[in-house]
C-alpha cells in the first residue's frame, strides 16, 4: 500500500464532505477558543489584587465546567450527524474492498486532523482575545488593575486534555457505528427510519402534562426561596414536556393538517407535508434541541443583563441608606454616645445627616402559615419557602420616622413590607394583633425578602415578645437591635473616608457599620462577572442553535434531494420548487422560536422570583430585557434561517 495512503485518503474524504466538516470544524474551534479564555481568566493572578477577586473566581470555574460539559454533549451530539452523513460512502468503501480496519485507520486520520488543527487554533485564538476578554471583564465589574499578559499552561494542558478526550469519545461513537453495521446497512442508511410514523398518544399525553406541570409550577410560584427550590424541577418538566409534545405532537399536528384535503392537495403542502411525516422522528428531535437551546440563550442573555444594567438599584435594595449602623447589644452600649460620634465625625466634613431612620427594633426568624407566623427550630428547613423575619418597633419610633401621629391599641399593629398580606390578624407567640394597616411608608433594615416590618404599640410589648421568643431559642434567641441609618450628599470616595472613619472609631463588635460605596465594587464584581458569563454561555448557546439548524437543513436536503428530482421529472417546475421549499421550511423552522417565546411567558413569574435572591426588583426593567433580547435573537433567527434555506436549495436543486 502507497506510504501515507490512509492520511491521504482520509485529508481527501474532509476536502470532500466540506459542506458538512467546515462548520463542525469551526464550532470545535469556537467551543475551545471560549474555553480557554473562561479558564485563563479564572486562574489570572491579577484577580487576586482584587476585593472579592476569589469569590470572582469561583463564579468564572464554574462558567468554565458549563462550557466543558455542554462543550462535551454539544459537539458528540453533532458528530452524530457527521457519520450518519457519510455512513453511505463508508459502505460503498467496503463494497469495494476495504475491510472495517482500514476505515478505522481513515476514521483515525480525520479525527486526528479535525483534533491538531481544531486544538491549534482554538487554542491560538484563545491566547490572542484572553486578554482582550479580561480587559472586558475589567470592564464590567468597573474595576482598574495592573495587567501583565500572561499564558498559563494549566489552560493549554486542560484544553487539551478535555477536547482531546471528546475526540476520542466522537471516533469511538463513529468506529462503533461502522463495526456493528453489515456494509449494505450502511449503503441504505440514508433511507432508514422512511416509515410513516405512529401518532403516540399516550407520549403526547405524557408531554402534555408535564409542560402543564411545568407552567403550572412556575405560575404558582410566590416566594423567592420557593422559586429557587423549584425552579429545576420547572425545568426538567418542561423539557420532557418539550421533546414529548415535538415527538409526537408534531406527527399528530402533520396528520390533522393531511387529513385537510384542500390545504394538502396543493403542490408545495403535500411535498412538505409528506416529506416531514415521513422523517419527523429524527426532525423532532432538531426542533426540540434548537427549542431548548434557544430557550436557554432567552434566560441566560435576559436575567444577566437585567442584573447588571440594574445594579445600583439592586444595591440601593441591599443597601437604603449612605451609611448604615447596628447596635446589637443595647443593653450595654451606649446608643446616644454612639449617635454623637457619628455625627461628630460628619460635621467634620461639613456634612448633615439626611433622611436619616433611628429606632430600637426586635428581629425573630418565623416560618409564615397563612397569618401564623411560627417560632421554633422545627419549623425551619434548608431553602424553606416560608421562612422569613418579623422585624418589631414601637409605635414611638415610626411616628418619629415617618414624621405624623398615629395611634394603636394594645393587639393593633401596623404592617410594613413589599410583600402582599391579605389577612386581617397576625399570630405570633401565642399572641393574635388586628392589622390596622397593610400598606404603611416604611424601609427597614432588613436586606433580606420575605419579611415585614410590625409596628406594635409601645416597648413593654417588645419586651414581651422577647421574653416569648427567649423561651423557645434559648441562648440563641435575639435580642434588641438599635439601627442608625442616613443619606449623604456626598462624593462616593467621601463617603468611603466617612464610612472608614467610623469603623476606626465606632465600628468595634457590638456595633456594625455598612456604606453602601463600600459595597459597590463587590455588587459590581458579582453581577458583572455574572454578566461575564452569560455572554460567554449565550455564545455558546447561540453557537449550537446554528450548527444544529444548520445540520438540519443539510441531513433534510440531502434526504429531500431524490424526492425532488422526482418531482421535477414529472413536471414541477423551479419556482414551485422553491415554494415547496418555503413552505417545508417555514411550517416547522420558526416553531422551536415560538415555543420558547411561550417558555419564556410562563417562566417570567418564576425567573422575577429568582431574581430577587440577587436583589432585583424592578420587573419591569427585567420585562424590558427580555423584550429587547427576544427580538435581537428573533433577528438572528430570520438570518439564519435565509442563510440555510439557500444552503437546503442549492442541494435539492443539484
Amino acid at each position: 500500500m502507497p506510504r501515507f495512503f490512509y492520511q491521504k485518503l482520509a485529508l481527501n474524504n474532509l476536502k470532500k464532505n466540506s459542506q458538512t466538516y467546515r462548520a463542525y470544524l469551526l464550532t470545535c474551534i469556537g467551543t475551545i477558543c471560549m474555553y480557554f479564555i473562561m479558564h485563563a481568566i479564572s486562574v489570572n493572578e491579577a484577580l487576586n489584587q482584587m476585593s472579592g477577586g476569589t469569590e470572582l473566581k469561583v463564579l468564572l470555574f464554574f462558567g468554565v465546567i458549563v462550557i466543558a460539559i455542554f462543550s462535551t454533549i454539544f459537539l458528540l451530539y453533532t458528530n452524530s450527524f457527521l457519520i450518519k452523513r457519510r455512513k453511505k460512502e463508508f459502505g460503498l468503501f467496503n463494497i469495494l474492498g476495504m475491510e472495517k480496519r482500514h476505515l478505522a485507520k481513515i476514521m483515525f486520520w480525520e479525527t486526528l486532523f479535525i483534533a491538531l488543527l481544531g486544538l491549534t487554533v482554538g487554542i491560538i485564538s484563545g491566547m490572542i482575545l484572553s486578554k482582550l476578554m479580561f480587559l472586558v471583564l475589567l470592564k464590567l465589574i468597573a474595576f482598574n488593575v495592573p495587567l501583565a499578559f500572561e499564558i498559563p499552561f494549566s489552560s493549554i494542558s486542560t484544553s487539551v486534555a478535555l477536547f482531546g478526550g471528546i475526540f476520542a469519545l466522537s471516533l469511538f461513537y463513529n468506529l462503533g457505528q461502522i463495526q456493528l453495521a453489515k456494509p449494505i446497512e450502511l449503503l441504505r442508511s440514508e433511507q432508514m427510519g422512511e416509515r410513516e410514523p405512529k401518532t403516540k398518544w399516550l407520549l403526547i399525553l405524557i408531554g402534555a402534562i408535564s409542560l402543564g406541570a411545568g407552567y403550572y409550577i412556575a405560575l404558582i410560584t410566590e416566594s423567592p426561596l420557593q422559586a429557587f427550590s423549584r425552579f429545576f424541577l420547572a425545568v426538567l418538566l418542561v423539557m420532557v414536556g418539550t421533546y414529548s409534545l415535538f415527538t409526537a405532537g408534531s406527527v399528530g399536528i402533520l396528520k390533522l393538517l393531511r387529513s385537510n384535503k384542500e390545504f394538502y392537495y396543493q403542490p408545495r403542502h403535500f411535498t412538505a407535508i409528506s416529506g416531514l411525516l415521513f422523517r419527523m422522528k429524527q426532525n423532532a428531535v432538531g426542533l426540540a434541541n434548537i427549542c431548548i437551546l434557544s430557550t436557554a440563550v432567552l434566560v441566560t442573555l435576559s436575567t444577566t443583563f437585567a442584573l447588571y444594567v440594574g445594579v445600583e438599584d439592586q444595591l440601593r435594595n441591599r443597601f437604603p441608606r449612605s451609611i448604615e449602623i447596628k447596635v446589637y447589644d443595647v443593653e450595654n452600649v451606649d446608643v446616644g454616645t454612639i449617635r454623637s460620634q457619628a455625627f461628630s465625625i460628619l460635621e467634620q466634613h461639613d456634612l448633615q445627616p439626611q433622611e436619616s431612620v433611628d429606632f430600637r427594633d426586635l428581629t425573630i426568624t418565623v416560618a409564615q402559615e397563612g397569618d401564623s407566623f411560627l417560632v421554633g427550630r422545627e419549623y425551619f428547613s434548608d431553602f424553606s419557602p416560608n421562612v422569613g423575619f418579623l422585624s418589631f418597633l414601637n409605635l414611638a419610633d415610626y411616628q418619629r420616622i415617618v414624621n405624623k401621629p398615629l395611634s394603636l391599641e394594645e393587639d393593633e399593629i401596623i404592617l410594613c413590607s413589599d410583600n402582599s398580606y391579605p389577612y386581617e390578624t397576625l399570630t405570633v407567640l401565642e399572641r393574635t394583633f388586628t392589622v390596622k394597616d397593610h400598606s404603611a411608608p416604611f424601609t427597614g433594615h432588613l436586606d433580606s425578602f420575605n419579611n415585614y416590618s410590625v409596628i406594635v404599640k409601645d416597648l413593654e410589648i417588645l419586651e414581651e415578645l422577647r421574653q416569648a421568643q427567649a423561651k423557645v431559642y434559648g441562648e440563641s434567641a435575639s435580642s434588641f437591635t438599635h439601627y442608625l441609618g442616613f443619606e449623604l450628599d456626598s462624593s462616593p470616595k467621601q463617603e468611603l473616608e466617612i464610612y472608614e472613619e467610623m469603623r476606626a472609631s465606632i465600628g468595634a463588635p457590638p456595633i456594625s457599620i455598612k456604606s453602601r460605596a463600600a459595597e459597590r465594587d463587590s455588587f459590581y464584581m458579582l453581577y458583572g462577572g455574572l454578566f461575564f458569563i452569560g455572554i460567554f454561555l449565550g455564545t455558546l448557546f447561540v453557537m449550537g442553535t446554528v450548527l444544529i439548524i444548520y445540520y438540519k437543513q443539510i441531513t433534510e436536503g440531502y434526504d429531500d434531494q431524490k424526492r425532488f428530482a422526482i418531482m421535477q421529472q414529472v413536471g414541477m417546475g423551479q419556482e414551485e420548487v422553491k415554494k415547496t421549499i418555503r413552505s417545508q421550511v417555514l411550517m416547522v423552522f420558526f416553531l422551536p422560536l415560538v415555543t420558547a417565546g411561550i417558555h419564556i411567558l410562563f417562566a417570567f413569574k418564576m425567573i422575577t422570583r429568582l431574581l430577587m435572591v440577587f436583589n432585583l426588583t424592578n420587573v419591569q426593567l427585567f420585562a424590558w430585557c427580555c423584550l429587547g433580547t427576544f427580538v435581537v435573537f428573533a433577528l438572528f433567527y430570520g438570518l439564519v434561517y435565509s442563510l440555510t434555506a439557500r444552503v437546503y436549495y442549492k442541494i435539492v436543486s443539484v
